[in-house]
């Protein structure tokens, strides 16, 4: 089967995030892992840059923001056995920060890196084998 390489895309995680999938013991080696499956389709897609992907095991679901495919945010983290999905307003809200976060300049993901609010966890330097 014939393999090509592909740069995987920027991909954060906001402090809230980071602290729920810490108690969560999700590592940031299966978030990246999960962010390559996104791109190649293997994840709900929401519309408007929202994407519900499962993680742990499948006993946690993330929002994963990436309206234009140039920065990947996980946004949100929530276990399946809280709640099943979001709400119609939270997904509108969602496809908003998308929006918002297509607009950055890599000096404004650089500032939210700095400040703490967003955590980087994969970078297109670091090649991803697509099959």
């Amino acid at each position: 089967m014939p393999t090509s390489r592909k740069k995987i895309a920027r991909a954060f995680k906001t402090a809230l995030f980071s602290k729920g999938a810490k108690k969560a013991r999700i590592k940031d080696e299966e978030l990246c892992a999960a962010i390559s499956e996104v791109m190649r389709g293997q994840a709900a897609d929401l519309g408007g840059g929202v994407y519900k992907k499962r993680l742990n095991e499948n006993m946690h679901r993330s929002i994963i923001l990436a309206e234009g495919g140039k920065v990947w945010v996980y946004q949100y983290l929530f276990a399946k056995k809280d709640r099943d999905n979001i709400e119609a307003d939270e997904l509108e809200a969602f496809r908003k920060l998308a929006k918002a976060y297509e607009a950055l300049t890599d000096q404004q993901i650089g500032g939210l890196v700095t400040n703490g609010d967003f955590v980087e966890i994969c970078h297109g330097e670091k090649d991803q084998i697509q099959n």
